[in-house]
């Protein structure tokens, strides 16, 4: 994905009521020095990626419709690696890598069709993949990763999700009616270089999901490459549950 216009850079102030930033912009330099407020699309506890001071990038969506115009997209963890703290970026790469093939264990053909948020019991999954000649379903979840511990690990969740653990009881579900099933954990974290369940975040959570890869869900991660002007899903890591 390309950003339609070059981002912003800033100097992070604060993040508070979960959706709200206060950034001091440093780039380009007309604005240098001005004070914004700019919308914040993660609902987690972004451990580690709000540290007051640290460098950020934003978009300027330009809409007048917007109250918030500006978004807090990346962010710069100790002093060296980029993060994508804005979620709804990660649903973004991943329907780019699946049109694209990207994803080696999850290939698309002419005979296949894709379809975002698909209505599933009272809720949704991010992708439903269904085919004209089988009629196996395969449904994906998307989670973004950007809880940054030791030894380049990655761990996921960063907060207690009730919404996460019943994201997982549902992919259970359809694997048991024989659809397939995949957590897919997108990695827009320059500095993760494999995934862990985090059990001393949530370990119901934890529990959960090695119970799910015990009945056939399928647990993929890919990291995502940041560039000039955006990001590309590139190439999977492990996972170790």
């Amino acid at each position: 994905m390309e950003y339609e216009r070059p981002l912003l850079t800033g100097k992070l102030i604060q993040r508070y009521k979960r959706f709200l930033s206060d950034i001091e912009i440093t780039s380009p330099a007309e604005r240098a020095g001005e004070v914004v407020t700019a919308h914040c699309a993660n609902t987690g506890s972004m451990t580690n990626c709000k540290d007051d001071g640290a460098k950020v990038w934003l978009f300027d969506s330009q809409n007048p419709k917007r109250k918030l115009p500006l978004s807090w997209e990346w962010v710069e963890v100790e002093g060296q690696y980029k993060a994508c703290i804005n979620t709804a970026r990660a649903n973004q790469l991943v329907k780019e890598a699946l049109l694209n093939n990207v994803i080696s264990e999850v290939q698309l053909t002419a005979a296949t069709q894709l379809k975002a948020e698909p209505k599933v019991d009272e809720g949704r999954l991010d992708f439903l993949i269904s085919s004209d000649t089988d009629d196996q379903l395969t449904y994906i979840e998307v989670k973004s990763v950007t809880l940054l511990g030791e030894d380049n690990i990655g761990y996921f969740p960063d907060a207690v999700t009730a919404r996460g653990l019943k994201h997982i009881e549902v992919l259970m579900r359809l694997k048991a009616e024989g659809q397939r099933s995949i957590l897919f954990f997108c990695v827009p974290h320059e500095g993760i270089k494999q995934v862990k369940v985090a059990n001393h975040v949530d370990p119901a959570y934890a529990k959960k999901l090695r119970e799910a890869i015990q009945t056939g869900v399928e647990v993929l991660a890919y990291q995502v490459e940041f560039q000039q002007q955006g990001m590309l899903l590139r190439q999977p890591i492990k996972v170790n549950i």
